[in-house]
């Protein structure tokens, strides 16, 4: 375990306990969440070292790595994947006259493969191994194992992505700041990650799934990402919502908390929902658009 001393955001060293949360995917072991007094960025602390993080991953339930349709939850994650593969690409598409775009935490593929269905030049990071494996088979390219910025040369990229992939990220810094030196001068990065300001994070508190300790380091909120990406040359072009996540997330929330209640779930995701409406940015998770200052 590796205990973290100063705020990324803001330096500071003064922490408050915000939440003690279970790992109910593998370990069943319980870690704390820090909030930073300075600017309330909120972050597990400690978590495991990188070299030892792996084990959290250990598991057919995640399934963002093995493609399982197993399951009424699972099976929900895939259609919802598929539906909104086609969205992102739209995305990208509208974002970048340069099509080479590179997903870190490609997962087994699914979106990059869209990708270069759709004229892109695609490139991937992938650390664990059965998605790795997934992405080879399914996609027919390889995608890194870690990602090493001097593979790539400055200014050579149109679009970074991280879909659900920064909350897991041990060396921010390293990261961002090499994210743009890689992109082109009309670069952009997408981030999508949880939203703790949203009603269903609220409502579940130390159930609420997108905590997902260990294997969630940092739980952004807008004001967080925000700060955080305009250290390193970013600022936020356009929010979007995530609609679906507020469902799946409650699903995993209320099986954690009541053993799985799905109608309770549903109505807590669409009052999320309704709520992100009347106040936007505040969805369960949100995709955040940045370009290069």
């Amino acid at each position: 375990m590796e205990k973290i001393i100063s705020c990324p955001i803001c330096k500071k060293s003064e922490f408050q306990s915000f939440l003690n949360c279970k790992d109910y995917t593998v370990s069943n072991e319980t870690f704390s969440l820090v909030q930073c007094k300075g600017c309330e960025f909120v972050f597990t602390n400690p978590r495991p070292e990188l070299n030892a993080i792996g084990k959290y991953y250990e598991s057919q339930d995640y399934v963002s790595h093995s493609d399982t349709n197993t399951g009424l939850i699972n099976s929900l994650y895939q259609f919802v994947k598929n539906y909104t593969i086609g969205k992102k690409v739209k995305l990208v598409d509208s974002l970048s006259q340069n099509k080479a775009i590179l997903d870190v935490g490609c997962g087994t593929g699914s979106f990059l493969g869209a990708c270069k269905n759709a004229g892109w030049q695609v490139s991937g990071v992938e650390p664990n191994s059965t998605a790795f494996e997934n992405c080879k088979k399914n996609f027919s390219f390889t995608p890194q194992t870690y990602f090493q910025a001097e593979n790539y040369k400055d200014g050579s990229l149109g679009i970074i992505t991280m879909w659900h992939v920064l909350e897991h990220v041990h060396d921010l810094d390293y990261y961002l700041s090499s994210f743009h030196k890689l992109l082109d001068n009309n670069g952009v990065l997408i981030i999508a990650v949880p939203n703790l300001t949203s009603y269903d994070a609220i409502d579940y508190k130390e159930y609420w799934a997108a905590y997902d300790v260990p294997r969630h380091l940092w739980h952004f909120s807008p004001k967080a990402i925000s700060q955080l990406c305009s250290q390193y040359g970013f600022s936020v072009k356009r929010t979007l919502p995530m609609w679906f996540d507020s469902f799946y997330v409650s699903m995993l929330s209320e099986k954690y908390k009541n053993g799985g209640n799905i109608l309770k779930a549903f109505l807590i995701g669409f009052v999320s929902n309704l709520k992100a409406l009347l106040n936007p940015g505040t969805c369960s998770s949100q995709i955040y658009v940045f370009v290069k200052k």
